[in-house]
């Protein structure tokens, strides 16, 4: 199967310049709550501490995002999807333009990459999924160029967990055979997709797919987790996309059981 100099230009009533400068109003908004949180009484923080957790909190977002906002827009406009993974490397570079911004820049650097795959995949390729991997791992050897050279750390490790989670994903898809069931949802209309759910819900509750289940569970919280303890923020990027796994295929799971 989403980091400059930025302000407003004068008194402009471009349209553009009342975006950028609602984006630099955003990122002003960041830095405060960052000041707000290292200084308050009550929460003896550290500065680099309280940006490792915005990091993680950052990247459980951006695995989130390409979830519940690119996956309706990109089956209604696929090419506009697309073409927005533009706009996030604009964004990403223009934020590592600036040393306030770089670290948001290079973690939306990684995240350009997960969307890029994403509007691919379900955009044109969603019906047959063993394609999935493949095209979510079309940032990779940029991800490894980047490491390679020491830079776009932050944003590669970040892209690299999004990765790791989602293959461990299609790894309990195809062991426990519920690759069928993903084809049929995706050629059916609307109104048949609650049964299909329903018969795929039944072979997750078996034993071999509780089972197969918890173990790829433990498997995400040990790599998620274990990371955290390395006070690195490229670190912080992996682990909070790792973590952020189990969080969206829960919500998968819940959205089954309901159906």
């Amino acid at each position: 199967m989403i980091n400059n100099t930025l302000s407003s230009y004068g008194t402009s009533t471009n349209p553009i310049d009342t975006e950028l400068h609602s984006i630099t109003q955003g990122h002003t908004g960041i830095g405060e709550l960052e000041t707000t949180l290292s200084q308050s009484p009550n929460l003896p923080i550290s500065p680099a501490a309280t940006k490792l957790w915005l990091v993680l909190a950052a990247a459980v977002f951006l695995v989130s995002v390409p979830v519940f906002i690119e996956a309706p827009l990109v089956r209604s406009l696929p090419s506009l999807s697309l073409a927005m993974t533009g706009f996030w490397v604009w964004l990403s570079f223009t934020l590592m333009s600036r040393s306030a911004t770089y670290l948001w820049g290079d973690l939306l650097l990684g995240f350009s990459w997960s969307w890029l795959a994403g509007a691919i995949y379900w955009g044109w390729l969603r019906w047959e999924p063993l394609w999935h991997l493949p095209v979510e791992s079309i940032g990779l050897p940029f991800a490894c160029w980047c490491l390679a050279r020491n830079w776009n750390k932050v944003g590669s490790w970040f892209y690299l967990g999004s990765l790791f989670g989602t293959v461990l994903t299609d790894v309990y898809f195809y062991v426990v055979d519920l690759m069928p069931y993903w084809r049929q949802i995706m050629r059916v209309e609307p109104e048949e997709v609650s049964e299909i759910l329903q018969t795929a819900l039944m072979q997750v509750q078996t034993p071999w797919g509780q089972t197969w289940a918890v173990i790829l569970a433990l498997l995400l919280l040990s790599l998620g987790i274990v990371p955290l303890f390395n006070q690195q923020r490229h670190w912080y990027a992996f682990g909070g996309a790792v973590l952020s796994t189990i969080l969206v295929d829960s919500l998968f799971l819940l959205a089954a059981i309901l159906a």
